[in-house]
């Protein structure tokens, strides 16, 4: 990798919008969580060049639906825990005023995100109670029935948000919490699309027209997140980007399809480096991990997790981009984004 390459990387605000690493801290004794974050993914993100960091809370199966509220609580808590005991080298960061200042002062910008949000149910109340302990993003659904949506691998319903979905959607347009698309079905992005006032985000979402899988965007779409002021975040997992070839060329393609059918202010990166997180959780005597068929922890050479993000970089500049243009994709437009409506309320105007 050429040393323009690297200083490319380097001077760019990179920012990842999906990284399940709290799944993997939370696996830790309570004692260890800060340790571990410092140990484990501290070095990576700081190899990535990562500057600010979406931390997903994701509830596995085996807690939904008695013990969703209390394991997302638990991660809430270990991500405070994490930012507090590494508060030299990363901040938990409220809103974009928050994340200026911790770029400013060379740490790792930390968001909270709900995916799926199944701790929720139909109280949409406690939206306001999870915005106060520092979540800013969610979406409703992951690939099955939530009491607020759909998830894509429903399409075939047809299903649209539920009466507390559209009530989720408000209640956070109001708090200044972003709402995310990915993973949502498609008949529910359209309805979000048709109601949101303020910008979406899909946190990490690639091109259907290049892929057809449901978890992936239609071109309307990508054009719906952009005209309304949204970044659309490309996936890196391999089997959402092509059926066999597993390769950054694969992951640049849809990024190149997104920025042109989008405009390259609203594309950025979400990643979703699942095989470091299913090595950090999965026991070695338990059998490969499967999704619909295809393995958990496919992944694209050198993008195993945070330290290769600086491959994405030379990628891009090897297929002629700008380096404004890199720059922006690899996180000055999500940095905007966040800027402008993280922890915003409505009548801030």
């Amino acid at each position: 990798m050429g040393v323009a390459v690297n200083e490319l990387h380097r001077r760019a605000v990179v920012a990842d919008l999906h990284n399940d690493l709290l799944c993997a801290v939370v696996a830790r004794p309570v004692e260890r969580w800060a340790e571990f974050f410092r140990e484990r993914w501290l070095p990576q993100l700081r190899a990535g060049g990562v500057d600010l960091q979406a931390l997903p809370v994701f509830v596995e199966d085996p807690f939904r639906p008695e013990g969703a509220l209390r394991r997302t609580l638990r991660m809430i808590e270990a991500a405070h825990r994490l930012a507090a005991g590494n508060a030299d080298a990363v901040a938990l960061c409220a809103d974009g005023a928050q994340i200026d200042q911790a770029l400013a002062e060379g740490r790792i910008a930390l968001v909270l995100a709900l995916e799926s949000a199944p701790g929720v149910g139909e109280d949409v109340e406690l939206l306001e109670t999870l915005f106060r302990l520092g979540v800013r993003i969610a979406s409703l659904a992951h690939f099955g029935r939530t009491a607020l949506a759909d998830g894509s691998g429903e399409d075939g319903t047809g299903g649209r948000l539920t009466r507390a979905g559209v009530a989720a959607l408000a209640e956070m347009e109001r708090l200044g919490m972003l709402f995310d698309v990915s993973h949502l079905g498609a008949a529910g992005v359209g309805h979000v699309l048709e109601l949101a006032s303020r910008p979406v985000i899909a946190t990490h979402s690639c091109a259907r027209a290049l892929f057809d899988h449901h978890r992936n965007l239609t071109d309307e779409q990508i054009r719906g997140v952009a005209a309304g002021g949204g970044v659309v975040c490309v996936n890196f997992f391999a089997p959402y980007l092509h059926g066999s070839d597993y390769s950054i060329d694969r992951l640049v393609d849809h990024i190149e399809h997104v920025a042109g059918v989008a405009g390259v202010k609203h594309v950025g990166l979400g990643p979703d480096f699942i095989k470091e997180v299913l090595d950090d959780t999965t026991p070695p005597c338990c059998e490969r991990a499967f999704v619909e068929g295809v393995p958990a922890d496919a992944y694209l050479p050198g993008l195993v997790g945070p330290a290769g993000l600086p491959l994405v970089t030379e990628a891009l500049q090897r297929r002629g981009w700008p380096e404004g243009d890199i720059v922006a994709v690899l996180g000055e437009n999500v940095r905007r984004l966040l800027r402008d409506e993280l922890g915003r309320p409505a009548s801030a105007g």
